[in-house]
């Protein structure tokens, strides 16, 4: 059997009689040094070579148009294809093994764009399993699982904008990124979700308008089960299809570049789901996942564990990566779980583990994984976002790889989030001796690059949202959560708030329901919207709030120790000198008159920003008002100004200059008075 004749049997899905059809494979685009890096596990493009896709092979020396498809089942004993074409017989269509690469392989000129499709696996024991396509594009919605024929092309409009990226590093710049699950922003009133595109419709002017300038969207990678939010992935290649098409979810990105705002993918390389129809014994064996439970299973989620030591689950996850920034644009990837994949004995008693070579909890395998992840990112997608979930004290998360960092661009600040809102929790009367749960985090703020978060992860399972983790009564609650979101904006780090919280929502996040936008028809809550609007966009004005965020430079204490007023102050700079911000922040429930806060520069401080502002429900004492400064012996402060803070109030504070001359001359006339007198 010569090569045309084995593409002729090939086109119309004869079975593999033991032929070898290397050259065949050529002709309909398998190419070798591609499955030889695949199998190294440096092929970071392997979905050009995987899964379904129309393209041309030769038949008889003319180019013929059909579909290819390629999976990699290493231990299967056969593979053949299945879907809508052929009535879903196992039988009948046959993929060829390529030798010893573990890959399966078959072209057929009537499958086309839309048709559904499975993979039928047999095992070695003769057990056939249908298995969606690892690098399929596109798969059928909830609760059918097959895999669909899609052609992801799309014209871009976005090209100014991935330039700028591309030239323009996000460290100095500032940043509040809204976390979003699609499927519960907005519903329609028959509970079904909103499209890509309505969402861009309605989602990209709020996002503007509220000051946003980043979108971090919960996992939008295919996912059979609503209730794990995403997290639970059986597409790593697919956007679901809960909410359109992949050319509407390039559509709803292009969007969101063409109106300035960042996009942010969570993408989960941690573990995977069980489900039958997916990666999990793919062909019959783990092949996926670690062959030793010990390694290979998380009880506490029901998931399983990718093995970081097989070359090519190294070349299907950089893959899936770089496909979402190739192909979809995306400006960032924020890695879940990265605390689980760092330790062998993450959430495992004694004895349900294994060490390393060395003895050790490390996951070496997987830390070369991050490694190696990050560094190939980086230089094929200059700027790029990569964001770290990791909650750990492990070091240099955020550090360069070839000095023993992981390479990561920024790292959850767990510790930060914990210690805020425990000391929110808390019962006012208690405060003062736990004043250190808001001050600790300046002792590590500049060992990372960190991003300051208010997640989803905050507001369900019983932890209340965060108005309601407030301690106090109603009003209270109101005027304690602005404090403490002033507190957050002012500090050094990326800001990062989930949905709903703009809107003071008490009840917890509820994936199968919409926000409750209805609140804003509410005063208080009315009020609070158009606080966070105002605050963000202070931020986004300010440079002291976001140009120097990697060292003291940018920060320095004017008061961290009054417990027994629970009041913090400290000074926000630029790089250029007179450009600062004064923070006063007063977390309890008391009003302080004349209290003194050191300032670096003599001059007049005039109030910019105030949380008791009357329109956000506040009683406008402070607001638009000038302080002078005085001489100070406070500690490293040269000068001071007498403020008034209102009870649960903050206040920042700008430089406006000298002191006026005339007011100058008034004081040394009332100096020299007194010193006549005396």
């Amino acid at each position: 059997m010569n090569g045309k004749e084995v593409m002729r049997n090939m086109t119309y899905g004869s079975v593999n009689n033991g032929v070898s059809y290397n050259e065949a494979a050529k002709w309909c685009g398998i190419d070798d040094f591609q499955l030889y890096l695949f199998n190294e596990g440096t092929n970071f493009q392997s979905y050009k070579l995987f899964g379904a896709h129309i393209t041309e092979a030769e038949k008889d020396g003319t180019a013929v148009k059909g579909c290819r498809f390629a999976v990699w089942a290493p231990n299967a004993k056969s593979v053949s294809l299945v879907g809508d074409f052929n009535n879903w017989n196992a039988k009948e269509r046959y993929l060829y093994k390529l030798g010893t690469t573990g890959v399966w392989y078959g072209f057929y000129t009537d499958i086309g764009e839309g048709c559904i499709y499975k993979y039928a696996v047999e095992d070695g024991n003769g057990k056939v399993v249908l298995k969606t396509d690892p690098f399929a594009f596109w798969c059928e919605l909830r609760p059918n699982t097959a895999s669909i024929v899609k052609n992801i092309d799309y014209k871009w409009k976005d090209s100014k904008w991935m330039k700028k990226r591309g030239e323009t590093s996000t460290h100095d710049k500032p940043v509040i990124i809204y976390e979003l699950h699609m499927g519960s922003w907005k519903m329609h009133e028959d509970g079904s979700f909103y499209t890509y595109r309505e969402l861009a419709r309605e989602l990209i002017p709020y996002l503007k308008d509220m000051g946003y300038t980043h979108l971090e969207l919960m996992p939008v990678t295919e996912y059979p089960f609503d209730g794990s939010w995403g997290y639970q992935v059986t597409g790593y290649f697919s956007t679901t299809s809960r909410h359109g098409k992949p050319e509407e979810f390039k559509y709803f990105i292009d969007e969101c570049h063409r109106n300035d705002i960042s996009v942010i993918m969570d993408w989960v390389p941690a573990h995977f789901p069980r489900d039958a129809h997916g990666l999990a014994k793919f062909d019959g064996t783990p092949v996926y996942e670690y062959a030793d439970t010990r390694l290979g299973e998380h009880k506490d989620w029901g998931t399983l564990v990718f093995d970081y030591s097989k070359t090519e689950v190294i070349s299907f996850l950089t893959s899936s990566a770089h496909f979402w920034a190739a192909e979809y644009h995306v400006d960032g990837l924020r890695v879940d779980a990265v605390s689980s994949m760092l330790y062998r004995d993450y959430s495992r008693n004694h004895g349900e583990w294994l060490p390393n070579k060395y003895g050790g909890n490390e996951n070496i395998e997987a830390i070369e994984f991050l490694r190696r992840l990050n560094t190939i990112m980086k230089t094929e997608f200059p700027n790029i976002m990569m964001i770290a979930e990791e909650s750990t004290a492990w070091g240099m998360v955020t550090g360069d790889p070839k000095h023993g960092g992981l390479g990561f661009d920024y790292k959850w600040n767990m510790g930060w989030m914990n210690d805020t809102l425990t000391y929110m929790s808390m019962d006012t009367l208690f405060r003062g001796s736990n004043h250190n749960l808001l001050t600790f985090q300046m002792c590590y703020a500049f060992s990372e690059n960190y991003i300051l978060p208010l997640s989803h992860d905050e507001v369900v399972h019983g932890k209340r949202s965060l108005i309601d983790k407030m301690f106090g009564d109603y009003d209270q609650k109101f005027a304690a959560y602005k404090a403490m979101l002033g507190y957050y904006m002012s500090l050094p780090g990326k800001k990062l708030f989930f949905m709903g919280g703009e809107n003071a929502q008490f009840i917890e996040w509820r994936f199968a329901e919409g926000l409750e936008w209805h609140l804003l028809e509410n005063e208080k809550h009315k009020q609070f919207h158009e606080y966070v609007h105002d605050l963000n966009n202070f931020y986004i004005a300010n440079k002291p709030f976001w140009e120097i965020e990697n060292s003291w430079e940018g920060f320095e204490w004017s008061n961290a120790g009054d417990c027994d007023n629970s009041v913090l102050s400290y000074v926000r700079k630029s790089r250029k000198k007179e450009d600062i911000v004064v923070v006063i922040i007063n977390f309890i429930p008391a009003e302080h008159k004349k209290y003194a806060v050191g300032v670096p520069i003599e001059g007049e401080y005039e109030v910019e920003f105030s949380s008791d502002a009357e329109k956000y429900g506040g009683t406008a004492k402070t607001v638009k008002k000038i302080y002078k400064t005085h001489k100070s012996n406070l500690g490293n402060m040269p000068y001071y100004i007498d403020t008034d803070i209102p009870e649960y109030a903050v206040i920042y504070l700008k430089y406006k200059g000298p002191i006026k001359k005339a007011v100058r001359k008034n004081r040394e006339k009332n100096i020299n008075k007194l010193s006549d007198k005396k």
